[in-house]
């Protein structure tokens, strides 16, 4: 291993950078909250500059993935639809397999310059959670309690607020609801049977009326779907432990962009479609695992400089106050002084362990684990 390699692997390493991202991101909520006083005069100006503030957050975590592991990502798709990417609204699908996929995602977003304005459908939970649900929230996430009954009238409510967004934007949508388990693939595959539909070997059932409403909502607002399919080649499974630890992974995605007319406004027949989507799905991995390929042309986006730059801001303008204080704790000799920095540190080491937790599969949510109710 290499000196590079080693500091990578270093503890105190990892609680500088989850220092920096806290603090910052507390920074930016904090910011946030006194944007709301443009929402009544000038609504358009709220999201721009939330957009702006969101990608300060979540260019963080792309960084990681790009420049601190130097993870690569490789897309598959056609080159003529390569040119339409980050200039048009779109529905994005990803498959839900991996610790990291979100992070994958997100550099996808990143790589066309629509990271800061990337919308989810995202589970009520993660709006109270500090720094990225806070984030979320001035985003105008659209957040569901997985409970169609009750999830409906707000959703369409939130999708509609979409219409008039400011800047291009994609919608990123997990179909199957929740993270792929061998668990939740059984149970998924029974209610297939039960259903009579075609059972899937590397995808989970996907949940239609969230989809179906989000095309509803959003036609004439986006231009296309993009189905995308995310694997890792020689069968790594990547976890937000080891791009800390700067582990490098080589990401394979394959993206196939559907214009929108082409997609059923009926909610049966678009439910149809979804289903007959991820049967397609589920033959590109069974390609993928037997030729370590996608189908298209394999093209490598060229990697921006401002996830880097960003991050080095933050960097510079909280750690030398750090160093300073620590030096400054020692000088002083004070007990209490430093039984506090003490305090601190351990509270920034749960504090980055819980978060690094949340994307662990096997602390994941139980949803999906006692069969699919969609009525």
């Amino acid at each position: 291993m290499d000196i590079t390699g080693f500091l990578k692997s270093q503890f105190i390493c990892h609680l500088l950078i989850s220092y920096v991202f806290i603090v910052s991101g507390l920074i930016i909520n904090f910011i946030q909250l006194f944007t709301l006083i443009l929402w009544p005069f000038n609504k358009q100006l709220f999201r721009k500059v939330n957009c702006k503030l969101a990608y300060c957050i979540s260019s963080q975590l792309v960084m990681l993935l790009e420049w601190w592991s130097g993870t690569t990502c490789t897309l598959y798709t056609d080159p003529q639809n390569y040119e339409k990417y980050g200039t048009e609204n779109a529905i994005v699908i990803l498959n839900h397999n991996f610790e990291i996929d979100f992070l994958c995602s997100w550099n996808f977003c990143e790589r066309f310059g629509v990271l800061g304005s990337s919308k989810v459908l995202a589970k009520k939970e993660l709006a109270s959670m500090p720094i990225i649900g806070w984030m979320w929230y001035f985003l105008e996430i659209v957040f569901c309690t997985r409970k169609w009954e009750e999830d409906r009238k707000n959703v369409v409510e939130a999708l509609l607020n979409l219409r008039d967004y400011p800047e291009n934007f994609w919608f990123l949508i997990h179909c199957e609801g929740t993270r792929f388990t061998e668990q939740k693939h059984k149970i998924s595959m029974q209610v297939a049977e039960a259903k009579g539909l075609p059972k899937l070997k590397y995808h989970l059932l996907p949940r239609t009326k969230g989809f179906a409403v989000t095309v509803q909502c959003l036609r004439n607002v986006v231009s296309a779907v993009y189905d995308s399919t995310l694997n890792f080649r020689n069968n790594e499974n990547p976890t937000l432990l080891g791009v800390l630890n700067g582990k490098k992974y080589q990401a394979d995605l394959y993206v196939r962009r559907i214009p929108l007319e082409e997609i059923p406004e009926d909610e049966q027949e678009c439910s149809k479609w979804l289903h007959k989507l991820y049967q397609e799905k589920d033959s590109f991995q069974e390609e993928y695992y037997r030729t370590g390929a996608y189908p298209g042309t394999p093209i490598v986006p060229p990697r921006r400089p401002w996830t880097l730059l960003n991050w080095l801001f933050w960097a510079i303008l909280l750690l030398y106050p750090l160093f300073k204080l620590f030096i400054n704790m020692i000088s002083s000799g004070s007990s209490l002084t430093l039984a506090t920095f003490a305090f601190v540190f351990i509270a920034a080491t749960v504090g980055s362990r819980w978060m690094i937790g949340v994307t662990e599969i096997n602390k994941g949510s139980t949803y999906g684990n006692h069969g699919h109710k969609e009525k």
